[in-house]
């Protein structure tokens, strides 16, 4: 079952313009994630995809797979359903350009459950949320149901604590595997109700009746949005704290 881990990375960011080229400890961040995506040997075949020259040159120079995508394609989800349409695979996975301290072992585990299950559409992550991320908004919960598919995503905490809570809140990662098929179509949707409400891209998966099964992973470190955040990570590199 031949499968396709896709980088999406672009330069234009409102809170930090060109960070996947921002220099992590002697590399640029998109090289960390690129090497943790070989690490987790979920695929033989790991491509960058982005509309921009500065990141093909840069993944050339580090020796990384690169494929120019649109500039016009508002999400990740849309700049791999591209990527689709070139390179022939049964399902995709999407490892978010700004998670340089992505666990290997976490990319893996989103992948498997489309390795294991033809039955599977599409796949992705949750770990438990920290007491002091479950107001955040920046942080997407989820709840998941018992069958281990996702019921919801949300910004706000959920469930709501009518009563007292009887598990942990979810937070969710931003990792997905997804069949062939199911981006194919992704590509054909407008932006849905509840996907344009929270602004999150896998709420257009759920409603147009795709399930999305969750699987646990282990808790993420820092994924990197803001310059503030790069400097934490580089302090993490070179104190050891990520191998």
């Amino acid at each position: 079952m031949r499968s396709v881990v896709v980088i999406p990375a672009r330069m234009a960011s409102s809170r930090f313009p060109g960070k996947p080229l921002c220099d992590l400890a002697g590399k640029p961040m998109i090289q960390w994630v690129y090497e943790a995506a070989i690490k987790s040997q979920v695929s033989d075949e790991v491509v960058i995809a982005t509309p921009d020259q500065e990141i093909l040159d840069a993944a050339k120079a580090f020796g990384a797979p690169a494929i120019r995508t649109s500039i016009q394609h508002p999400s990740g989800t849309d700049r791999i359903a591209e990527v689709a349409q070139s390179i022939k695979a049964e399902y995709y996975v999407n490892v978010q350009g700004d998670e340089p301290l992505i666990l290997p072992e976490n990319i893996a585990a989103c992948a498997a459950p489309l390795g294991e299950s033809d039955e599977i559409l599409m796949g992705s992550l949750y770990t438990e949320c920290a007491d002091d991320e479950i107001e955040n908004p920046a942080v997407v919960k989820v709840v998941v149901a018992q069958n281990g598919n996702a019921l919801y995503f949300s910004r706000c905490p959920i469930p709501y604590p009518r009563n007292p809570r009887l598990g942990a809140v979810n937070k969710h990662v931003g990792l997905y595997a997804y069949r062939r098929d199911v981006l194919e179509r992704y590509a054909t949707w407008r932006q849905t109700p509840l996907e344009s409400t929270e602004s999150l891209e896998q709420l257009r998966f759920l409603e147009n009746g795709v399930p999305i099964r969750m699987s646990k992973g282990k808790p993420s470190l820092l994924a990197v949005d803001t310059p503030e955040q790069a400097e934490e990570v580089r302090r993490i590199i070179l104190s050891g704290g990520y191998a």
